[in-house]
């Protein structure tokens, strides 16, 4: 699985994926894979993706809900966004229900999460997908998939928590980075505000998804330019 933060030749890792593949559901999303890097951003197909868990433990925890929503650099299609409640395979813990507000009655009557990985794989094929702190995403959606097709999915994003973190190093300057000085946070909601957008309802999977578009189009417009590579922002 590929690691956090490291900057892979992801069309060549997708191409490598695609021959070793054996799901059906998972060869469509790796051959369907963005792979014109030099693309400008402006013209990129994007979904914003969150998901709400039982808890942080890869191995362990699982997926409660799941929240997308397509959109590009200019326009999000709210029309056309996504929000499932699926059972995890392990009893609600009381304290990620007064995180999320998925309540116990709420899971039991919800379907697994292999009724929505159709859909879920359909919603993000040929997109770009981005996300706020990539390592949830991307580990719970491949032990979810592993779990029950017994093969993960690996995906490039666009992770707006690093851009925000890039963001405020260069601001930060040398001087800063000289003394150390404490960044601000980079959380969704904090990174929201410098750009003067709303606050939104926190851990709803489709609130977040909205609100990871919106601030990845207000990061787009602050600092980079409409012509900036998608292969400047993949991780």
């Amino acid at each position: 699985m590929a690691k956090q933060g490291a900057k892979l030749d992801w069309p060549s890792r997708y191409q490598q994926l695609l021959k070793i593949s054996k799901q059906p559901l998972i060869q469509e999303f790796y051959s369907s894979a963005i792979n014109d890097l030099s693309m400008p951003i402006s013209d990129v197909p994007m979904v914003a993706l969150d998901f709400e868990t039982t808890g942080l433990n890869f191995d362990g925890d699982d997926i409660v809900s799941v929240g997308l929503v397509p959109f590009n650099a200019k326009r999000i299609f709210c029309k056309y966004s996504k929000h499932w409640i699926v059972q995890p395979r392990q009893k609600l813990a009381e304290e990620s229900i007064v995180i999320h507000g998925i309540t116990h009655s709420e899971v039991s009557e919800a379907p697994d999460f292999s009724s929505i990985m159709e859909p879920l794989l359909a919603a993000l094929k040929g997109k770009v997908i981005v996300v706020h702190f990539a390592p949830i995403e991307r580990h719970f959606l491949y032990q979810a998939l592993q779990a029950r097709l017994g093969e993960g999915l690996e995906f490039a994003v666009i992770d707006t928590l690093d851009l925000e973190t890039r963001a405020l190093k260069a601001k930060q300057g040398l001087l800063g980075r000289l003394f150390n000085s404490k960044l601000d946070s980079v959380r969704l909601a904090d990174s929201r505000i410098r750009y003067s957008l709303p606050a939104y309802q926190n851990h709803n999977a489709l609130n977040d998804a909205i609100a990871t578009a919106e601030l990845l189009q207000a990061q787009l417009a602050y600092h980079y330019r409409s012509d900036t590579p998608l292969g400047e922002l993949l991780i």
